[in-house]
């Protein structure tokens, strides 16, 4: 699958002399930050939201855009590409300005209030609020580490699937104990008679032990695809490279039997799971637990008053990481927020079904009842 989201609804910023002057900041543009922005826009609170990946989408898109999601309230099923171009959509009216491929590097209190915020880019802003919904973090998949399998990474070493065409006819060596190393060898051995255009040439799950941490139902196939020798389990470590005319041509992987056999390879697929690192978010001052950002439940406010953290980065008693979960904190962070910004105005709970003045915020005609 090759990425494309739906780039017509995604604005994104113009040049702009001096600080950009704004009501709301989001950082981290994943579900959770999209949703916010929706949140906000109900409110009339316009946002720039900044993420360190060069779209929208978060982990969902750069983890597993085909992978389907069903926890969703209302959507039965859905992919991480679906659910954000749904996002996307959902947020057009409110006009959000998108800063992709920057991460905040500085954050200030102002003596009027504000907060002054700066980019990896050099973008600079003054915001009334500041809504932090970075996920796990300026997150990083934790690497295999192997003496001179680095440079081979973005060629024949990848720690995600973006386009599993790639892949199609090749001799791969997929290495982990998660479902995404057991969902991308289960994809990789299906038939092309089955309609799957990515059937590897072979497939070899090498994982440290003979446990696993993915779904049941998965290791169960897994294993009956062994037995049918369409494809192979290695209990075992890869502890070096075979190379040949600057190629990667095979991986030495010892066994727990303490003997290392050569295997042949295309490409190393590694699922070891993320590697959360929160980065500058570490240097502002907020109350941290355990990398992530504690919050109370009222408003999902950090200790900096106008600082708010939401979906999974944030900590509290009971906290659930999941992306509904996510979702209900934006509503509570967006009421919470509007005292900051419209400190005189009296801010009631309306209803999208019936309110008037959120019909004409989201663009939409007031229905006739009879």
């Amino acid at each position: 699958m090759e990425l494309q989201l739906n780039e017509e609804v995604i604005k994104t910023a113009a040049a702009h002399d001096g600080p950009i002057e704004t009501d709301a900041i989001i950082v981290g543009a994943g579900p959770v930050g999209l949703f916010q922005v929706f949140e906000l826009g109900l409110l009339e609170i316009k946002a720039h939201v900044i993420d360190s990946l060069a779209y929208p989408g978060g982990q969902p898109i750069e983890l597993y855009p085909d992978k389907p999601i069903y926890d969703i309230p209302a959507i039965p099923v859905c992919t991480g590409k679906e659910l954000t171009d749904a996002l996307l959509k959902q947020i057009e009216p409110f006009g959000a300005t998108f800063h992709l491929g920057q991460t905040v590097s500085v954050v200030q209190k102002q003596d009027d209030g504000r907060f002054y915020v700066e980019t990896s880019k050099g973008t600079q802003f003054l915001t009334k609020t500041i809504f932090i919904a970075a996920g796990v973090g300026a997150f990083e998949p934790k690497q295999l580490k192997v003496d001179g399998l680095q440079k081979y990474d973005g060629t024949q070493l990848s720690y995600r699937v973006k386009n599993p065409a790639e892949y199609a006819g090749k001799n791969l060596l997929i290495v982990g104990g998660g479902d995404s190393a057991l969902d991308w060898a289960l994809n990789f051995c299906g038939g092309n008679d089955n309609g799957n255009p990515h059937k590897a040439e072979s497939v070899i799950l090498v994982h440290r032990r003979d446990g696993f941490r993915a779904a049941p139902a998965s290791v169960a196939k897994m294993h009956e695809l062994c037995e049918a020798m369409e494809m192979q389990f290695i209990v075992g470590q890869v502890t070096g490279i075979e190379e040949k005319d600057g190629q990667l041509v095979g991986a030495k992987v010892t066994g727990g039997d303490g003997v290392t056999r050569v295997v042949p390879t295309d490409a190393v697929l590694v699922f070891f799971g993320l590697s959360p690192k929160l980065g500058p978010i570490a240097e502002w001052g907020l109350d941290i637990e355990r990398k992530q950002l504690k919050v109370d439940t009222e408003k999902f406010s950090t200790n900096v008053p106008g600082i708010f953290a939401v979906g999974d980065i944030n900590t509290y008693p009971g906290k659930k990481k999941l992306i509904l979960s996510g979702f209900h904190e934006c509503a509570l962070a967006a009421f919470a927020a509007a005292p900051f910004i419209f400190p005189d105005k009296k801010i009631h709970l309306q209803y999208t079904t019936t309110s008037p003045k959120l019909h004409k915020v989201l663009g939409v005609e007031t229905p006739v009842f009879d």
